[in-house]
């Protein structure tokens, strides 16, 4: 799907094994994450942190990552014009967002916006800048919600 370069601190090493029988369709390559000294917190706290990356980049630019924003609401829609992304919320104007680049957004559905993408961080960070429009709310269940999220319904005063 793409391509992504990422910087690796000085202290940590990468170890490539390659499969043995590299005819198999399925022959798997394996990455081999280690410290200098795993004495020190810094170093092993990016030690981890490292391995995370590593594997959000492989899963990013094989797989790819996309995230689904659900808009409930009376008169909440969204939609696509001249590559902006353009959401009506129920303010007296349009809210009018630029598109990222390495992202791709489609609206299948007007209460329904995809974003895809092989960074991982680019794709929740435009999703929740969308979902600070309106965020859900548990009173009457009104909002952006990303991918599966849930609210718990607060009942309202009693007398």
């Amino acid at each position: 799907m793409g391509e992504r370069t990422m910087a690796i601190e000085p202290f940590v090493t990468l170890d490539f094994v390659e499969p043995k029988d590299k005819s198999l369709a399925e022959a798997e390559y394996q990455v081999s994450v280690s410290i200098a000294d795993s004495n020190q917190k810094k170093q092993r706290q990016m030690w981890g942190t490292t391995r995370a990356l590593i594997n959000n980049c492989v899963v990013g630019v094989t797989e790819g990552f996309s995230a689904t924003l659900r808009f409930v609401g009376v008169g909440y829609r969204a939609g696509l014009e001249g590559g902006k992304l353009v959401l009506r919320l129920g303010y007296s104007d349009p809210v009018v967002m630029d598109i990222p680049e390495g992202l791709a957004v489609t609206v299948p559905i007007p209460t329904r916006v995809l974003i895809k993408g092989i960074d991982l961080q680019q794709v929740k960070l435009f999703a929740a800048k969308i979902r600070e429009w309106k965020k859900p709310e548990p009173y009457n269940q009104k909002g952006i919600f990303i991918n599966d999220e849930t609210i718990r319904k607060k009942d309202g005063k009693k007398k």
